[in-house]
């Protein structure tokens, strides 16, 4: 059996703290070589102007950090046209609050100023009746912003999210197996392509952003068949644990997800040498320090499982 794909370890910075200075120090303190970046004070990037973001970048630069993936909330908010079942939603993101013309642009702007090479996209917050391929018909920022991931080589990385319309596995299963391609540009139509053709494409810029936790949380561990479906497509996965009975999500390794069994489920149908593995605690009583045992924990499950973490 040949060798599992290597964990490129990063963690969400305001995970850590809110503050930049606290993210770099913890950074530094454990070894860290990448930060993936959502807020910082409490602000979304995609609500900063081009100034602030510039900023920070040359910061983490200087700190020695790169940013392997822009935590965007982008299309975390209402499909045009629909209705949603309200409440709460984390890090819900308002696009009228974007300080440029078009949001799809200044997203791009924002990953291209960090040097991100991934950027984390949703499904619109649920409604009734979704479509797969209703992700590429309802506006035009999404084919715009495809059309920007071609150009800067940067990857959309689709998160199953259980307040968005792709909430599980199963469902991100099956929009990959369903809708492989997006529009480009915002005025094509989707293709429909059979699944057995998506397994090698030329270049890939629209992929599966892997959550186990979050299926877990749902009561919907995943099935062979969706991880067989996304496995060969995964570039960048999020890793947390969960205390099933509690319903409350505790440091990585602490919790009810079976973890070895878990990524080595997944990891043994990647096909690409490395994968991202962001840390995304959501222990926000006591973030660091949850956050250093979420560490501890994926070193740990490494280890068991055969993993090489870099």
């Amino acid at each position: 059996m040949p060798p599992l794909p290597r964990l490129a370890l990063s963690v969400i910075g305001d995970e850590i703290g809110p503050s930049l200075d606290e993210m770099i120090s913890f950074a530094h303190e454990h070894g860290l070589k990448r930060l993936d970046m959502r807020t910082v004070e409490g602000r979304n990037l995609l609500g900063m102007k081009k100034e602030e973001v510039i900023a920070i970048s040359r910061k983490l630069e200087k700190a020695g950090l790169t940013v392997p993936a822009f935590v965007s909330p982008m299309f975390k908010w209402q499909a045009p046209g629909k209705s949603t079942a309200g409440g709460k939603v984390d890090f819900a993101f308002d696009p009228k609050s974007c300080p440029a013309e078009n949001i799809a642009d200044h997203a791009m702007e924002v990953a291209v100023i960090l040097g991100a090479p991934h950027m984390r996209i949703f499904s619109y917050l649920r409604y009734p009746g979704f479509q797969p391929k209703d992700l590429g018909r309802l506006s035009k920022d999404v084919g715009k912003l495809h059309s920007l991931a071609h150009h800067f080589d940067i990857t959309l990385q689709i998160e199953n999210e259980s307040v968005c319309n792709i909430g599980s596995i199963a469902e991100l299963a099956n929009f990959f197996a369903t809708v492989p391609w997006l529009p480009m540009g915002g005025d094509e139509e989707i293709e429909e392509i059979e699944a057995e053709d998506i397994r090698e494409p030329p270049q890939r810029y629209v992929r599966p952003l892997v959550d186990i936790a979050n299926a877990w949380s749902l009561g919907e561990p995943p099935k062979d068949s969706e991880i067989a479906t996304l496995a060969p497509l995964t570039t960048a996965i999020h890793l947390k644990d969960r205390n099933l009975e509690a319903r409350r999500t505790v440091p990585l390794g602490d919790g009810d997800v079976p973890w070895p069994a878990e990524l080595e489920r997944l990891l043994s149908g990647v096909r690409a040498p490395e994968v991202l593995a962001s840390i995304e605690t959501h222990c926000p009583q006591n973030g660091r320090e949850a956050t250093a045992r979420s560490i501890d924990g994926l070193r740990r499950i490494a280890k068991e499982v055969g993993i090489e973490i870099v």
